[in-house]
């Protein structure tokens, strides 16, 4: 993970989200303070998924999806300064995240994707287009979306967009992942 991180980092990455959907061990705390620290070293933002305490102990962002902890409560944890995120999946969802105390909402998924067990219906770039309208927050796209296709995607309305699949290159060492951040940081740049 801490290799993961670093090469990111070096890459250019500057919001880098930690997700674990398995137990909070005190070795998972431990990769994940370390982490936070990188993060911090390089200037750039760390998000922790699902875990309120945790963002809130490592002075991190936190991401809540539909079925998490509800924006307001995940608020009174972080406090005002810390930045909050809220999954969405449509016009419906998305038309309700403008009264949450959120600083970001995400949607998605824009294409299939292969990271969830059950996705939610794919939006696509004409429905990213008119659900983007619905918000008064940043809009960070989700779901199967490529370097080939992240510039579309910001041109549809995302002021930002989240990866996982694409970030790791067939060879994952170092120098090929930090080239892999630096191609996603020059594919997300729309002039």
């Amino acid at each position: 993970m801490l290799v993961f991180t670093e090469a990111m980092l070096d890459g250019g990455a500057r919001l880098l989200q930690y997700r674990r959907k398995t137990a909070f061990t005190r070795e998972a705390f431990a990769e994940v303070e370390q982490v936070a620290a990188l993060c911090r070293q390089a200037g750039a933002t760390l998000v922790i998924d699902d875990r309120a305490d945790i963002a809130r102990v490592l002075a991190c962002g936190l991401h809540v999806g539909q079925d998490d902890l509800p924006c307001a409560a995940a608020r009174r944890v972080l406090g005002a300064s810390l930045l909050l995120g809220f999954s969405t999946h449509n016009g419906a969802q998305m038309a309700a995240a403008a009264s949450e105390p959120i600083d970001y909402a995400a949607l998605g998924p824009i294409f299939g994707t292969s990271s969830k067990e059950r996705p939610d219906a794919v939006v696509g770039l004409e429905g990213l287009r008119q659900i983007r309208r619905m918000s008064n927050h940043p809009v960070v796209a989700i779901g199967g979306i490529t370097r080939e296709r992240a510039a579309a995607v910001r041109l549809a309305g995302a002021d930002s967009v989240a990866v996982i699949a694409d970030l790791f290159p067939d060879d994952c060492g170092r120098t090929a992942l930090r080239r892999r951040a630096e191609e996603w940081v020059r594919a997300t740049t729309v002039l």
